[in-house]
C-alpha cells in the first residue's frame, strides 16, 4: 500500500494538502457552531436544523451544476479555486453575526463554495489515476481531509481552554482559508480526451441503471444522515463538558484519518459494496445507541468510535464506486448527481431530526435516522448490486 501511495501523482497529494488546510479551518469552527448558536445567539435545534438543511441543500445543487460544467468545459481548476475562495471569505464572518438568520446566510455562502469545488475536485482526482487506484486515491484524500478535522478541533479546544471567546475564534479561520486558495492556484489540469456529450437531462441520460439505483439508495441513507452538529449537541446534553466537545470531534476525525486510507485501499482489491453495506449497518446501530437515555460516558465514547470507523469505511469508498460506475467523460456529472441527491436529502433530514429533537425528545430523532439507515442497507444488499453481479456473470471480463 505504501508503495502505491508514494506513486500517486502530485495532483492527488496537492488536493489532499489543500483539503487538510481547509478542513483545519472549517473543523475548528464546526464543533463550536451548536454551542455558539445555543449559548450566544439563543437558537434551538429547529433553527440548527433549518440552517444546516438549507446550507447542505445549496451545496448539493451547485455540486451538480459545477460537475456538468466541468464535463463540458474540461476545466476543473477555476471552480476549485472559486469554491475555496468563497469558503475562506464566508467562514470568519460568523464572528460578526448577531442572529441565527445571519449565520444562515454565511453558511449558505460557505456551502456554495463547497458546492462549486467538490464535483470538479472529485472528477480531477478520478481522472488523475487508473481505475485500480481510485479507492486508495479517494481514501488518501479523505484521510488528509480528516487529518485537518483533527487539527482544527484541537486548536479550538486549546483556544477555549485559555478563555478565548467563542466569537473571536471564528476570526482565526482567515489564515488557513487564504493558504488553501493559494495552493489551489497551483493545481494543473490533466490532458482530457474529447468525447461526445449527451445533452443534459434531468432523467440522468447517459448514466447506467446501476448508478441510478445506487444514488436512489444513497438518497435514502442521506435522509438518515442529518447534521453531525446534532451529535455534538447530544454529547453535550449527555454530560460531555463544553471544552471537551472539540476533542470528541477530533477523536472521530483521528479514527477516520487512520483507517480511511487502508480501508479504501482494500476496496480496490475486494468488493466496495461490502465496505459500504457494513458501514451503513454500523451507522444504524450507532444512531440506535445514541437514542438511549442516560448513556454513560464510556459507552458514548465507544459509540463515537464506531461512528469514526463508519466514516473511514465509506467516505472514500462511496466516491470510488461513483467513479467506477461513471461512463467515460461523465465523471463530473456522475459526481454531481451523487452529491446532489445525497446533499438535497440532508435538508429534510436535518429539518425532521431537529423537529423531532425539539418537539418530542432526542430518542425519536435518533430512532428515525437509524430506521432510515437500516432500510438503505437492505436496499443496497438486495436491489442495487444483484443486477450488477448477474451482468458480470453474463459478460465476464
Amino acid at each position: 500500500m505504501f508503495k502505491t501511495l508514494l506513486s500517486l501523482p502530485r495532483t492527488v497529494w496537492l488536493i489532499g494538502l489543500i483539503s487538510f488546510i481547509n478542513d483545519s479551518a472549517s473543523e475548528m469552527l464546526y464543533p463550536l457552531m451548536p454551542l455558539y448558536l445555543t449559548s450566544v445567539l439563543m437558537a434551538g435545534p429547529k433553527a440548527l436544523g433549518l440552517i444546516e438543511g438549507i446550507a447542505e441543500a445549496t451545496s448539493s445543487i451547485f455540486k451538480l451544476v459545477s460537475g456538468v460544467i466541468v464535463d463540458r468545459t474540461k476545466k476543473a481548476k477555476p471552480w476549485i479555486v472559486m469554491g475555496y475562495l468563497l469558503a475562506g471569505v464566508g467562514r470568519p464572518l460568523i464572528a460578526i453575526a448577531n442572529s441565527w438568520a445571519w449565520v444562515l446566510c454565511i453558511r449558505f455562502t460557505d456551502r456554495l463554495g463547497k458546492g462549486l469545488r467538490s464535483s470538479p475536485r472529485d472528477a480531477l482526482l478520478a481522472e488523475s489515476v487508473p481505475s485500480n487506484q481510485r479507492g486508495i486515491t479517494f481514501g488518501l484524500h479523505r484521510s488528509m481531509d480528516n487529518a485537518g478535522a483533527v487539527v482544527g478541533p484541537l486548536l479550538a479546544a486549546y483556544l477555549l481552554s485559555i478563555h478565548i471567546p467563542l466569537r473571536d475564534i471564528f476570526f482565526w479561520a482567515v489564515i488557513p482559508g487564504a493558504i488553501a486558495v493559494t495552493l489551489a492556484l497551483c493545481l494543473k489540469e490533466p490532458s482530457r480526451e474529447r468525447v461526445a456529450m449527451p445533452a443534459f437531462s434531468w432523467s440522468l441520460e447517459g448514466l447506467p441503471p446501476q448508478f441510478k439505483r445506487y444514488i436512489c439508495v444513497a438518497g435514502i441513507f442521506a435522509l438518515a444522515n442529518s447534521s453531525d452538529m446534532f451529535l455534538l449537541l447530544r454529547a453535550r446534553e449527555l454530560g460531555v463538558p463544553q471544552e471537551q466537545i472539540p476533542l470528541l470531534w477530533a477523536g472521530i476525525s483521528f479514527i477516520t484519518t487512520v483507517f480511511g486510507t487502508p480501508l479504501s485501499a482494500l476496496s480496490d482489491r475486494f468488493s466496495r459494496k461490502h465496505f459500504i453495506l457494513l458501514a451503513w449497518a454500523a451507522f444504524a446501530l450507532f444512531y440506535m445507541g445514541m437514542s438511549l437515555p442516560g448513556i454513560p460516558i464510556w459507552a458514548l465514547l465507544g459509540l463515537f468510535g464506531i461512528y469514526g470507523l463508519f466514516k473511514a469505511a465509506t467516505e472514500g469508498v462511496e466516491k470510488a464506486l461513483v467513479a467506477d460506475l461513471a461512463p467515460k467523460g461523465l465523471a463530473g456529472t456522475a459526481f454531481g448527481w451523487f452529491n446532489l441527491v445525497s446533499g438535497v436529502m440532508l435538508f429534510p433530514a436535518s429539518l425532521i431530526f431537529g423537529w423531532l429533537y425539539e418537539s418530542f425528545n432526542p430518542t425519536y430523532a435518533f430512532l428515525f435516522s437509524g430506521s432510515c439507515a437500516f432500510l438503505a442497507a437492505i436496499l443496497l444488499a438486495f436491489w442495487v448490486f444483484i443486477p450488477m453481479e448477474r451482468l458480470a456473470v453474463k459478460n465476464p471480463s
